[in-house]
This record gives structure tokens, sequence and C-alpha cells, in this order.
């Protein structure tokens, strides 16, 4: 089992850039895809980025040249880097992990979600 906890959201203006991360606890992190979603107002939650066992990734169209996804496993955290940032990406963050999903998909473990206001 693994508990996530994320930070790093907040107001940035368009064109700016954020770092999001994604701590994890559990003694087997590193058997774990991660992953960004995100939800916005009135919309469904969306796959953003996936990361696997290995550190191939998979980006969503919308975000793909603007987001970069990374993984620490000796310190068990991912972290989402947003620059160019679009109001469109306004949003609640999740971050997801799963050991049998990679990429877009049914992820077991959520956490909270963090909020990115990306102001015009």
């Amino acid at each position: 089992q693994v508990q996530l906890v994320e930070s790093g959201g907040g107001l940035v203006q368009a064109g700016g850039s954020l770092r999001l991360s994604c701590a994890a606890s559990g003694r087997t992190f590193s058997n774990y895809a991660m992953a960004w979603f995100r939800q916005a107002p009135g919309k469904e939650r969306e796959f953003v980025v996936g990361i696997s066992w290995i550190g191939g990734t998979t980006y969503a169209d919308s975000v793909k040249g603007r987001f970069i996804i990374s993984r620490d496993n000796a310190n068990k955290m991912v972290h989402l880097q947003m620059n160019s940032l679009k109001p469109e990406d306004t949003a609640v963050y999740y971050c997801a992990a799963d050991t049998a999903v990679v990429g877009p998909g049914k992820y077991k473990y959520w956490g909270q979600g963090t909020q990115v206001t990306v102001s015009s």
C-alpha cells in the first residue's frame, strides 16, 4: 500500500512555471507506476502524464512540450515541472500510483490533490 501527498500548487500568471511534487510512503515505491491527473471545475478528471517503473513517460497532447515528469525512487518522490502555463491548465492536480497501470488508466492510489491556478 502507498500513501501520496502532493505539494507545490499555487497561483501563477500565464506563461509562468510551477513544480508539483508528490511524496509517497511505503517500501516498494519503485514498483509503482506514477501519474498526474487533473480536474478543472465542472469537468471530469483527466490524465496529464504518467511515468513507468523504469522511467518511460506518456504525456497528454495538451501538455506535451510544456510539462516534464520525473521520479526519484531513492526519496520516493515524483515531480511535475509545468512550464508555459496557460489559464486552461487551472485545475486540482492529483498524484496517482498503481503497480498494474502505466499511462492513462484506473489507478488504485490517489493523493488529496493540490490546486493550480493560472491567471491570464
